[in-house]
């Protein structure tokens, strides 16, 4: 099955989308003649992009990009100047002043939506006043809240006066929000009194307060009034939202800004234990995400268009930036998918007629276990498109969301890229067959290979994810740390990013991933670092190391199993370890398994080896051995049972 083309697209499909549209004006008649075309030269191909989808440029650019830096510090759109904000919300008005840019519900069914204009007035009363604050170009603030109407204006207040925007997880604990916004120096953080989660009330301004302590640049917190929930009170730094905004200008210009300015900082997690802090600007998030939903994902004004995501993961930014630009609607849901009931996230579907669902492979798996019925009790013939990314897939699920969601008539759209590109290496186009589990091939622009472990391409094996040409949505290095970045990404080989994927491509040009060749861990698609885990563990008094290790979980995709050494004559509970753990980093980060044990596996230089712990866990070969110092420590590890699986 796996070989087999599962779906293919109608003339009509083809014809009517919007990568048909570039293909006509460049004289190409096929996939493979448009992906070659997009990366034989890439300055062409980008100049090509901006062109067709009317990007608007307050001072053209004069070159479409300079390496001359070196392919790491690539700039792009030399000497141009633009918004996001020019391109996604004030450059549909008038002509869109009345169209839903932002169509909202709350886990209470609460719905609420802005206009194309009134989004444009929120956030111009955003703008005012924040610089009323200070607040100018190359700032940062923080957005520590629940998806919203108001979380969206934010975001676009940030970019509207050159201010750098850093979105946090809403699920995390205090700690790990302290850390990135203290490394970020961000001056004001944005939260609200509370969320709903599964019919519980989420207290992220407690676990903001908290946070506050740790970041000395923090001056004031503007809270949401959600819930209307008891909340402590900080009169020093605390302001209501509705007060921050009130008797503010409805009517703020959008700051023309280099192409290259900062519009974004995303944390992501590396295996080092301290957040990488991605830096996205203007220029790149605008063409990259733009092109990846007008051409990828064929967003028209006329759309719909829900990820299940949250603020904090790079999917949430790349919906509503790339939505936007194209006019479209994007729908927020503040929720879990099958609270109250299991059709929660079919019935959404339903009554908000939606065009485009995007979703995790862990989301699917947990929905599938509420059966078909759910799905059958609604109408989904709104959908036009189907989009997955996260983790790989397997293929009984991709399959019952293919023919269940689908019924069998639409693409998955199964992309695959990362935070630090705000974007994706691998997607498919709607003018391609499908297989199931397939990425099918390379993201438009994007000049991607897979390599052995010498540097040579691969076909039909597994190898390494990389790519040999700069695009406009790459890091611009790590905010404050320059050379961790060069180690992450350009250090393998010369010139190439290595993104430390392990991919295949099949004999007849399909890609596939096949997950994470570094120890970094995806919980729930979100990427977490063993070293963030085991920090916490060995601040507990009793515990003296740790190995935080990610294996393979039916829900979550990968779940936690944590070995823990104890320090001489001391001991510990293991649930109580868990307990510390969810405490720090949130619940989606708790331990499925705690092993108190004598010694961890490690090599002559003291590097835990993570891989054979792993591979020891789940009864699989552990391979080569010669490395490990002590061996002896292997055999302590017991296999999982089936009920820790």
């Amino acid at each position: 099955m796996m070989n087999d083309l599962i779906w293919t697209p109608s003339d009509e499909i083809i014809r009517q989308s919007n990568v048909w549209r570039l293909m006509q004006r460049h004289g190409l008649s096929s996939y493979e003649a448009l992906i070659l075309w997009s990366v034989e030269d890439i300055g062409r191909f980008w100049d090509a992009v901006s062109k067709d989808l009317g990007i608007r440029w307050n001072r053209p650019y004069r070159q479409v990009y300079d390496t001359s830096a070196g392919l790491p510090w690539t700039k792009w759109f030399i000497g141009g100047r633009t918004n996001l904000v020019t391109n996604c919300i004030d450059r549909h008005l008038p002509a869109r002043a009345n169209e839903i840019a932002l169509l909202w519900e709350g886990e209470d069914k609460k719905v609420r939506s802005w206009t194309y204009d009134q989004l444009f007035r929120e956030v111009s009363r955003l703008a005012d006043a924040l610089r009323r604050e200070g607040i100018g170009p190359g700032d940062t603030i923080g957005i520590y809240m629940p998806m919203s109407l108001e979380m969206v204006a934010v975001l676009y207040a940030a970019f509207k006066i050159g201010a750098i925007c850093i979105p946090i997880f809403s699920g995390f604990a205090a700690g790990p929000l302290a850390l990135r916004l203290a490394h970020a120096e961000a001056k004001i953080l944005f939260t609200a009194d509370g969320s709903l989660r599964r019919g519980k009330i989420i207290e992220i301004k407690r676990s903001a307060d908290e946070a506050a302590a740790q970041i000395p640049t923090l001056r004031k917190k503007v809270i949401l009034r959600r819930l209307g929930n008891e909340i402590d009170w900080d009169s020093s730094r605390d302001c209501w939202y509705t007060e921050f905004v009130a008797g503010k200008s409805e009517r703020v210009a959008t700051e023309p800004l280099d192409a290259e300015a900062p519009a974004l900082i995303l944390y992501t997690s590396g295996t080092t234990g301290r957040p990488k802090g991605t830096v996205h600007t203007h220029g790149g998030c605008l063409m990259q995400i733009g092109k990846e939903l007008a051409y990828h994902f064929d967003v028209k004004p006329e759309d719909r268009f829900f990820w299940l995501t949250d603020i904090g993961w790079m999917m949430g930014p790349w919906m509503i930036i790339g939505v936007h630009l194209q006019g479209g609607c994007v729908f927020l849901y503040e929720g879990a998918p099958n609270h109250p009931a299991p059709d929660r996230l079919w019935e959404m579907i339903d009554r908000h007629r939606l065009t485009h669902l995007g979703i995790s492979p862990t989301a699917v798996r947990l929905l599938i276990r509420a059966g078909e019925a759910p799905v059958a009790r609604h109408d989904l013939s709104s959908l036009r498109m189907l989009g997955s990314t996260g983790e790989p897939w397997d293929q009984e699920s991709y399959l019952w969301f293919f023919e269940k969601i689908g019924k069998r008539k639409l693409p998955i759209m199964n992309i695959s890229g990362g935070t630090e590109i705000i974007g994706c290496f691998l997607a498919p186009l709607p003018i391609t067959p499908l297989k199931p589990c397939t990425l099918r091939g390379p993201g438009l622009g994007m000049d991607v290979d897979v390599f052995d472990d010498h540097g040579k391409p691969v076909r039909g094996e597994t190898g390494h994810l990389v790519c040999k040409k700069p695009a406009p949505s790459m890091t611009r290095g790590f905010w404050k740390d320059r050379d961790r970045y060069l180690a992450t990404y350009w250090s393998r080989w010369p010139n190439i990013w290595f993104h430390g994927d392990w991919a295949r491509i099949d004999d007849e040009g399909y890609w596939f991933l096949h997950g994470r060749s570094d120890d970094t861990m995806k919980i729930a698609g979100r990427r977490v670092g063993p070293a963030e885990i085991e920090s916490v563990l060995i601040s507990h008094p009793a515990v003296s190391e740790a190995a935080a290790i990610g294996v393979p979980d039916p829900i979550k995709g990968e779940a936690i199993v944590c070995l823990v050494v104890l320090k001489p004559g001391q001991s510990a509970d293991e649930q109580r370890l868990a307990d510390q753990v969810t405490e720090a980093m949130g619940k989606a980060l708790r331990p499925k398994a705690i092993r108190i044990v004598s010694d961890l596996p490690k090599t002559r230089s003291a590097k835990i080896v993570r891989r054979v712990i792993r591979a020891k866990l789940l009864g699989q070969s552990l391979g080569d051995l010669t490395s490990i110092e002590n061996p002896a420590a292997i055999d302590e590890i017991a296999v999982l049972s089936e009920e820790e699986k």
